[in-house]
């Protein structure tokens, strides 16, 4: 979802190989996607679990409340999970996010060296993880993200359609 325009997250059955505790963890990330409600920012929350499972990064969009262009939910929680991890590889992790991520936050998924992605809702207009672009899983990479999608996805959607309904 274009985050000037409010165009419609697309909501699809969610992908079979998410497992019992990533769909856990999207719960999480949905909380996080309505604490940013709370200052203005478009509602999308992420969460890394490290290898054993655990919560080791949280993020949500913070572009408003910190004037940061850059500060999309999964940089926020990758930036977490490296300080956490004491590293930036985050070889074994899993990034749960509300929506599939936008191109900055697909390259920042394979920088960090994150093997899988599981999502909420997809992203026609602007997603790049299967919808627009496949930066994930570009044979050209040196690495690829394994991606799972349509966890949650009609909470994580409705979050965004509330959201864009209000700034209309």
């Amino acid at each position: 979802m274009d985050e000037h325009d409010g165009t419609a997250p697309v909501v699809t059955p969610a992908s079979p190989g998410a497992t019992a505790a990533e769909h856990a963890a999207m719960g999480l990330a949905l909380d996080e996607a309505r604490a940013a409600l709370g200052t203005g920012d478009v509602p999308v929350g992420a969460v890394v679990l490290g290898p054993d499972g655990a919560v080791v990064g949280r993020g949500r969009n913070l572009r408003e409340a910190d004037a940061d262009p850059v500060a999309h939910a999964e940089v926020v929680a990758l930036r977490d999970a490296a300080r956490t991890l004491g590293g930036w590889r985050l070889d074994g992790c899993t990034l749960v996010v509300t929506l599939e991520p936008c191109l900055m936050c697909a390259g920042a998924t394979l920088l960090a060296r994150v093997p899988r992605l599981v999502l909420g809702a997809w992203d026609p207009k602007a997603g790049a993880c299967g919808s627009q672009w496949d930066v994930v899983r570009d044979r050209r990479s040196t690495h690829r993200v394994e991606v799972h999608g349509g966890v949650r996805a009609a909470e994580s959607a409705d979050l965004l359609h509330g959201f864009f309904a209000a700034h209309r």
